[in-house]
Parts: structure tokens; C-alpha cells; sequence
């Protein structure tokens, strides 16, 4: 029997240091570590290799990391955990917007990235539990990514457009009960060139609402920033 291939975690960093560092760490913790100098090979790597979590610095040489996020985004919905030694509020507000998931100040504690990278690997549905085999429950409904199904309180699955799919597919991969943000959904399901349009996403949250029925409660409006999903 074959063992369970390690969680591939992507470091898209221009500091040599910051991989010697990182990579036997990382390999300690059960992780396989992938390196990345640039925003262009990071994202060549992370469309190539598929790995569970991309660390990601925002002042690498070809690109401001910021810019990178939302062409991630256009691709895949795995955790972006930002290392950077950008401390104002205002960059780790905008690396969030983006579509990253946690920011780390650097220096950090190598105790609380590890820490970090779990809770974001757990949000994202825990390595070894990729889509194809993740179910999720919350109140009446039950949804199986896999298959892009759901149901509420057992009934036959709903009649969803793709949008419709991808926008709930959106909401629960950000995580039960965790804002995510009006750019982070239009970027998810319209796109990086559609960050700026919200009618889109107040319309298509109304479909969705109207459709999940019993559970449209799960789709909590923060207002101004973007949305919640889960139960109270």
C-alpha cells in the first residue's frame, strides 16, 4: 500500500536565506517544500505542481506579491498565507482583499507559521481530503464538492447555474464562519478583471440565497466587506 503523498508547500520568496531556513523545517513537519525566487516561476509551479498552500512574500523582483494573488486566484482556491516585512495595516488589508488567507510579519516565530499553515490547510478542508472526496455539512444543507452537488435537509440535488456552484463552492473553501471578501469572491468566480463589480455578486448571492431555501441563512451579509457561511 502506497503511503499518502506529503502536502506540497509552495514558498515563493527572492530571499535564499528564507528557503534554507524554511525547507528542512518544513520537511520536518510532514511537508514537501517547493521553491519559488519570482511571482512568474510561483505561479508556473502552482499551476504545475498543485500544492496544498502557497507561502508567498510581497516584495519579490519581477512583482509586488499583491499582484500575484488574484492571478492565483484565477486558478486555484488553495490557502495564500503572506510572509512579508510590509507591517502597516493598510498592506495586510490589501494582501487580504487580494485573496490571501493569513499574513505573517517577518521575522517570524517558525512555531506559529507551522501553527498558521495548519489552521489554513484545516479551513481549506485538511491535506489528504481534496475535493474530490470533501463533503460539507452546515445545518440543513450538505454539499459534495466532488460531485458539485447540494442538497437541503436531504432533498434532491439543487438546480444551480455554474456561477451559482462556484460562488457556494467559494463561500465554504474561505472557511466556515470566516470573512471573505467581495473582491476574493469576483475574483474567485468572475475573475481577476472583475474585483470592482459587486452587482454582479449582490445579484448572484440573491439567486443563491433563494435557491438554498431553508438554509439561505448560512449566507451572512457583512456589510461593505463581504460575506460569512456557516451557522451562527
Amino acid at each position: 500500500m502506497n503511503a499518502t503523498p506529503s502536502p506540497r508547500i509552495l514558498v515563493v520568496d527572492d530571499e535564499p536565506q528564507i528557503h534554507r531556513f524554511l525547507a528542512p523545517a518544513l520537511e520536518a513537519a510532514g511537508y514537501e517544500p517547493l521553491r519559488a525566487m519570482t511571482a512568474a516561476e510561483g505561479l508556473r509551479l502552482a499551476a504545475e505542481r498543485s500544492p496544498a498552500l502557497v507561502l508567498l512574500d510581497l516584495g519579490l523582483p519581477d512583482s509586488d506579491g499583491k499582484l500575484a494573488i488574484p492571478r492565483l486566484r484565477a486558478f486555484t482556491q488553495v490557502p495564500v498565507v503572506v510572509l512579508s516585512a510590509r507591517d502597516r495595516e493598510v498592506e495586510k488589508v490589501a494582501a487580504l482583499d487580494a485573496g490571501a488567507d493569513d499574513y505573517v510579519e517577518k521575522p517570524f516565530a517558525l512555531g506559529e507559521l507551522l501553527a498558521r499553515i495548519r489552521a489554513a490547510l484545516r479551513r481549506a478542508g485538511a491535506p489528504g481530503r481534496p475535493d474530490a472526496e470533501a463533503v460539507f455539512r452546515a445545518g440543513a444543507l450538505e454539499v459534495d464538492l466532488g460531485r458539485r452537488t447540494a442538497r437541503v435537509d436531504g432533498g434532491e440535488p439543487l438546480k444551480l447555474t455554474p456561477r451559482e456552484w462556484d460562488l457556494l463552492a467559494a463561500l465554504i473553501r474561505g472557511g466556515e464562519g470566516r470573512v471573505v471578501t467581495q473582491r476574493q469572491l469576483l475574483a474567485a468566480v468572475w475573475g481577476p478583471a472583475h474585483v470592482d463589480d459587486a452587482q454582479y455578486l449582490r445579484v448572484y448571492i440573491g439567486h443563491l440565497r433563494q435557491k438554498l431555501g431553508a438554509a439561505a441563512a448560512l449566507i451572512r451579509t457583512e456589510p461593505g466587506v463581504g460575506y460569512r457561511f456557516g451557522a451562527e
